[in-house]
């Protein structure tokens, strides 16, 4: 018999007897030319996946929920201090909110470049690089070109591109891993696949359970004991970060998101007997339910492996919060691996066979996908890059950017969702209106503390829709209008310019706090509160509502 590349170019076998040096063979066997297959398209994905978020950053597009928060974790972090995000509330330590010290790998990167673009650039690497190992195990498995068509399949997926279209979130770091070690889970090596599984702990307090389900895995198919400890880990690790860690960092010293967890019944029997009912209902879940494996033409349901996507669909679907049923927001992303490993494994076998009626089975399925793929495509973010508006400036756009170039480098801004980013990477911003109020994230009727911020930036042009739904954020529009004109008639600010929509307000008359305070200083500062511990006026606002005589005397004075 004689090599492959022998056999490729019709050459016989080579005599035993005959020795070709190592060095002389390397070309002929051409070692390095299959992994151009996954390593171009990462490149191309990563190329994709960063002009769609860097034109969305250059058009405003990007929100301060929630790249601006992330950016001011990331921001804290390159200054070697604590994540406190004055977005998210006066003195909020971000590892409250969820828990992802894996964030911190970004702080070196955001130090060289301070930039949202950072955040969005490296998402889109850590996205483009799970495709390798989807693309080797689909060309070792079912060939080459069976694995450009997983590779496009993952890469142009709905639930890649929904992350890509909204901002940046700490669950790009998880993908690679999955990826990663569902490959490990495919070859056998349950080890790596443990290894690549367990960094998932520090990326959000749920994939603890998404290392479980790959430890039951491994405890089923492979060495039981390395599985049960892995599952272990994942599960207490999970329990920690909920009850423990989080609750630890959070101001409220509770768990930020409990509501979304709540029993959707009147006791903990009947809400567990009617769960699987409640995880179809209403129809949006069950659509969803569908759309997650539809890239994979629902091949991907005869392999065991699309178990280990059954702990992120449970808690999205069981919870109590509308943006974790659907399609929108990057709740999918970290699923897409788990379905193109699991589409590779379920035509394993029919790739092995010897038989014409499996091949043709393959190749349609592949094909299916293929059109599947391309199907979806228009629907979701990375469409935008194909829309003649992606390369339009706007005189919005041009507005916004000339008001907020007035102001100046470390100044502390209250301003519109939309404005957040386009802000953060210079200043110390919180939003306009005032959000949260006592760091409580589901709750918009009540009172607004006033802000005290020395700029505000106030846009009143509804923004694009996607993937929020249509109109401002988070207060309807004729509530901020409303606290937008009580600002300038009882707070002390002055309109310094306006144009398209966009106002751009400073405080007058007052003598700034800053300085010494650092992080928190600032965040006290938009908040309404003095860096010395004094009056939070963020956290008083039912006070003010009994003596709002005496707050606009403290707003005023000079």
């Amino acid at each position: 018999m004689g090599t492959i590349a022998d056999q490729r170019v019709g050459r016989g076998a080579r005599s035993p007897s005959t020795s070709v040096p190592v060095i002389f063979r390397i070309p002929r066997v051409r070692i390095g030319r299959p992994a151009l297959l996954w390593w171009g398209w990462a490149a191309a994905l990563f190329l994709l996946y960063a002009t769609v978020s860097a034109r969305r950053q250059a058009l405003v597009r990007t929100t301060g929920y929630d790249l601006g928060i992330f950016e001011q974790a990331v921001r804290a972090y390159a200054r070697l201090r604590a994540p406190v995000v004055p977005l998210r509330g006066d003195g909020f330590n971000l590892l409250g909110d969820h828990f992802h010290p894996v964030l911190a790998v970004l702080a070196p990167l955001y130090r060289a470049f301070p930039s949202p673009y950072t955040l969005l650039v490296a998402q889109a690497a850590l996205l483009a690089l799970a495709v390798v190992p989807l693309a080797r195990q689909a060309a070792r498995v079912l060939g080459r070109r069976a694995a450009h068509v997983v590779a496009c399949g993952y890469g142009l997926s709905w639930g890649i591109a929904s992350a890509v279209g909204f901002d940046f979130h700490e669950v790009c770091f998880a993908v690679p891993l999955v990826s990663y070690a569902l490959e490990a889970l495919a070859r056998r090596s349950w080890r790596r696949a443990i290894a690549w599984a367990v960094p998932l702990l520090l990326v959000k307090e749920d994939l603890g359970l998404t290392l479980a389900a790959i430890g039951a895995y491994v405890a089923w198919r492979g060495p039981r004991r390395l599985g049960i400890a892995a599952a272990v880990l994942g599960l207490v690790g999970s329990a920690l970060e909920f009850k423990v860690l989080m609750p630890y960092f959070n101001p409220a010293g509770t768990y930020a998101h409990a509501a979304n967890l709540a029993p959707g019944h009147h006791s903990l029997l009947t809400t567990l007997a009617l769960a699987p009912l409640d995880a179809v209902r209403p129809e949006v879940k069950a659509t969803t339910l569908v759309l997650v494996f539809a890239p994979a033409a629902l091949i991907a349901l005869r392999s065991p492996l699309a178990l280990i996507a059954v702990p992120t669909l449970g808690w999205r679907m069981l919870s109590t919060n509308a943006f974790h049923w659907g399609t929108a927001f990057h709740y999918t992303a970290v699923l897409m691996p788990v379905v193109f490993a699991a589409l590779i494994d379920a035509l394993r076998p029919y790739a092995a066979a010897d038989d014409p009626l499996a091949r043709r089975h393959v190749r349609a399925s592949l094909a299916t996908v293929a059109a599947v793929t391309l199907i979806l495509v228009p629907s979701f973010p990375l469409a935008q890059i194909a829309h003649r508006s992606t390369w339009r400036t706007t005189p919005h756009v041009t507005a916004v950017r000339e008001l907020l170039s007035r102001i100046p480098d470390g100044a502390t801004v209250a301003a519109s969702n939309r404005l957040v980013p386009q802000l953060t990477s210079r200043t110390t911003v919180a939003l306009f209106p005032t959000f949260p109020v006592h760091w409580t994230l589901y709750s918009t009727d009540g009172p607004i503390p006033p802000p005290t911020a020395q700029w505000i930036a106030y846009d009143r042009v509804p923004p694009e829709s996607w993937p929020y739904p249509p109109g401002p954020w988070p207060y309807p529009a004729p509530r901020q209008e409303q606290e937008y004109a009580t600002t300038l008639a009882r707070y002390g600010y002055v309109r310094v310019a306006e144009a398209d929509g966009v106002s751009l307000l400073r405080r007058k008359g007052r003598r700034e706090i800053g300085g010494r305070g650092g992080t928190r200083g600032a965040s006290a500062l938009v908040h309404g509160t003095a860096p010395d511990g004094h009056t939070v006026l963020s956290r008083l606002g039912q006070w003010g509502e009994a003596h709002p005589e005496r707050i606009s005397a403290l707003r005023t004075s000079p």
